[in-house]
C-alpha cells in the first residue's frame, strides 16, 4: 500500500525512482542487499518492507524479527557503505498504547507489548545505530489506501453485504491515508541529514475510534451511520493486544520545515471515491 503510493508520488514529481517488491529485493538476504546498491546506485532508500501480521507475529517472532529488525539493519549498513540516506517506516506499536489522552511525542520511551512492536522497535534502533545522521524513522499507523487491504476497504465491502456492523469503540488512533504519508516522505527525502533526521510521526491530525471511523465511512458514502454499532475489544479477543490509545504527536515536523498531515476526515473524504473506484475494478 504505502510502497506503491510512495513510488507513484516520487514518479509524479519527476524523481528517478525504482520500486522493488519482495521478488526484486529480499531485505533479509545480505547478498541481495549488497547486489542492489551497486545496481541501482540510490541516493535515498525508503524502506516500506515489513512483517505486518500483528497476530501471526506472536507465534512467529523469529521471522518477524528477520524482516522488521535484521532487514532494516542490512539496508542501513549498505546505505552507510554506499553513501545513501534512509527513510525507514515504523509504527505506533512501539508504544504501550496506554497513554489514555495524551498523544505520544516522538521522544517518548518505547514500551512495546507485542511481538510486532518489539521487532519494529529493533528495526528502528538498528537504523539509528548503523546510519546516524543520515536516516529518518517515520512512524505511521491506522493506514488505509487505494492499494492493498485496510479497515476502510473492509467497511466498504461489509456495508454492502450486512445490515449492521459491530465495530470496536475502545481503541483510539489516527486514521491515515497512505497517499498523504507518501507525499510527506517525498517532501522529507531531500531534507534527511544531520539537521533533519531522527524520529517523526506521520499520522493524520485528529483522532477517532474504529467505531467513529466506520460511521464516517458510512456517512461519506451516504449510507446510514446508525447501521454501525459500538462494541468492545473484549468481545473480539485477539492473540496480540491492540493499543487502547495510540495517538501520536507531530511536534517534529515543523522543526524540519514541514507541516503535520491534515485532519483525518478531510483525507478520508478525498480518498473514499478513489478506493471505491478501485474496489469496483477489483470485483470486475
Amino acid at each position: 500500500m504505502l510502497g506503491r503510493d510512495t513510488v507513484e508520488e516520487l514518479a509524479r514529481r519527476g524523481e528517478d525512482v525504482t520500486g522493488l517488491d519482495h521478488a526484486g529485493l529480499d531485505v533479509t538476504r545480505p547478498d541481495a542487499v549488497e547486489r542492489a546498491f551497486p545496481e541501482h546506485r540510490p541516493d535515498l532508500v525508503v524502506n516500506c518492507a515489513a512483517y505486518t501480521a500483528v497476530d501471526a507475529a506472536e507465534i512467529d517472532e523469529t521471522r518477524a524479527l528477520r524482516i522488521n529488525g535484521d532487514g532494516p539493519r542490512l539496508l542501513a549498513r549498505a546505505c552507510a557503505a554506499h553513501g545513501a540516506r534512509l527513510i525507514h517506516v515504523s509504527t505506533d506499536y512501539v508504544f504501550a498504547g496506554d497513554a489514555r489522552s495524551t498523544p505520544y511525542p516522538e521522544d517518548h520511551p518505547p514500551a512495546p507489548r507485542t511481538a510486532y512492536g518489539r521487532t519494529k522497535l529493533a528495526g528502528e534502533r538498528a537504523v539509528l545505530t548503523e546510519l546516524p545522521g543520515a536516516c529518518a524513522i517515520v512512524r505511521t499507523a491506522w493506514l488505509y489506501g487505494v492499494h492493498g487491504r485496510s479497515f476502510v476497504r473492509t467497511m466498504l465491502d461489509l456495508q454492502a453485504r450486512h445490515d449492521t456492523l459491530d465495530v470496536v469503540d475502545d481503541q483510539r488512533g489516527q486514521p491515515t491515508w497512505s497517499a498523504d504519508v507518501a507525499a510527506r516522505i517525498a517532501d522529507l527525502g531531500p531534507r534527511v541529514g544531520p539537521a533533519a533526521g531522527g524520529v517523526l510521526h506521520a499520522t493524520a491530525s485528529g483522532e477517532a475510534t474504529w467505531y467513529e471511523l466506520a460511521r464516517e465511512v458510512f456517512r461519506t458514502i451516504d449510507a446510514d451511520p446508525d447501521r454501525v454499532r459500538p462494541t468492545t475489544s473484549d468481545a473480539h479477543p485477539r492473540p496480540a493486544p491492540r493499543p487502547a490509545y495510540s495517538v501520536l504527536a507531530h511536534g517534529r515536523w515543523r522543526e524540519v520545515g514541514l507541516e503535520p498531515l491534515r485532519d483525518w476526515r478531510a483525507a478520508l473524504h478525498e480518498a473514499l471515491p478513489l478506493i471505491r473506484k478501485e474496489n469496483r475494478g477489483v470485483r470486475q
